[in-house]
């Protein structure tokens, strides 16, 4: 992501065969109330909510937090109860009655007529938006893939089919060049579960191969990790001397064949997915967003153990873990044994804000 414009998170729901309703007059209700409550969570953990005009005209959403316990964390942290409300007016404007103007609860800024997304963006930045949440509809969506300017992509697949040609489906038609997010440039998934019967997907992209890049998906990582308050929130991902993404972990991630997923870390989880045998190993980059543990409560081999065995030669991280949880001594042990150890301390700020009701303790 570019320092310059806020983090975009494209959220929507459709039904398998990508739409994101039926053609009826009625509004299609393609999720459920678990997706609706990590959709309200994710509106918690953003500074501001984007729709166009056309969404405003079709729904008529108010773009607010729900849930009141969210509500009051924000409002504890200095924060509006809700996001800032974003709409991308164009050229016919909005209802000056519709719920975004009139509903109380959170400031509201509409752009009018054909502002470009670049420009959007880099006045919110300015205004102090750093992460943007886009809900649609079909043509904002579409056009901000199109333009690269999407950083990620969280999606909740409804169990059935629409099939009808005039449904708004989620994405149009890109135009000649294609979309950026191409089967050349794949997507990184991040997480994936079940909502009940709506399978959830959250996607990151990647736009080089640079150690800021890649350690700044495994800040995004660990936003997948399922909060507690006696553990860290961290994200790994190995990447191959060549640049190939081999695997990624985050803390709790449940995984087959370690045991009770609480206990799991980023680093093990990332290189449980993997042969050991693997030649690649020996020479590839383990990026993590927090200075791997060691020593070790929960489980006899730390995260710095696994690296070792696994003969990987270099550890990027973003921050050293505070004496807080453990006294951790992982970058030392890992330099002593040879291994390249790069530290990224620009990046901490960022570990530290997921991480900021665990250190809250300290």
């Amino acid at each position: 992501m570019a320092d310059s414009r806020p983090h975009v998170l494209l959220s929507f729901a459709a039904s398998l065969d990508g739409f994101l309703d039926d053609a009826s007059p009625n509004r299609l209700l393609l999720s459920n109330a678990a997706d609706f409550d990590r959709v309200d969570a994710a509106r918690a953990e953003s500074d501001a909510i984007l729709v166009g005009a056309g969404t405003i005209r079709a729904d008529n959403p108010r773009l607010l937090v729900r849930s009141a316990e969210r509500r009051a964390e924000r409002t504890s942290l200095g924060l509006a109860p809700s996001p800032l409300r974003v709409v991308l007016g164009g050229s016919r404007g909005i209802d000056p009655a519709a719920a975004v103007l009139t509903e109380p609860g959170a400031e509201t800024v509409v752009y009018e007529g054909r502002r470009s997304l670049p420009d959007v963006l880099g006045d919110l930045a300015e205004r102090g938006v750093r992460r943007l949440m886009v809900e649609g509809g079909s043509a904002v969506l579409t056009e901000f893939l199109a333009a690269d300017l999407a950083d990620e992509i969280q999606v909740a697949h409804a169990p059935f089919l629409i099939g009808d040609a005039a449904a708004p489906r989620a994405f149009g038609l890109p135009g000649p060049a294609g979309f950026p997010q191409s089967p050349e440039r794949r997507m990184l998934l991040a997480e994936y579960r079940s909502l009940g019967d709506v399978l959830y997907a959250r996607y990151l992209v990647q736009r080089n191969d640079s150690d800021e890049e890649l350690l700044g998906l495994t800040i995004e990582l660990s936003r997948s990790c399922p909060p507690v308050l006696n553990a860290y929130a961290v994200g790994a991902i190995i990447v191959a001397e060549d640049g190939t993404i081999l695997s990624t972990g985050y803390s709790r991630e449940p995984l087959y064949g370690l045991g009770d997923p609480s206990k799991n870390h980023a680093e093990e989880v990332a290189i449980a997915k993997l042969d050991p045998a693997d030649p690649r190993l020996r020479s590839a980059t383990i990026y993590t967003s927090l200075e791997p543990c060691s020593p070790r409560a929960s489980r006899p081999l730390s995260c710095t153990d696994h690296i070792l065995a696994a003969g990987i030669p270099r550890v990027v991280l973003a921050y050293r873990e505070p004496a807080l949880l453990a006294v951790c001594d992982g970058a030392e042990r890992l330099r002593a044994a040879g291994v390249e150890v790069v530290e990224l301390p620009a990046l901490a700020p960022a570990v530290r804000e997921v991480n900021r009701k665990v250190l809250a303790r300290g």
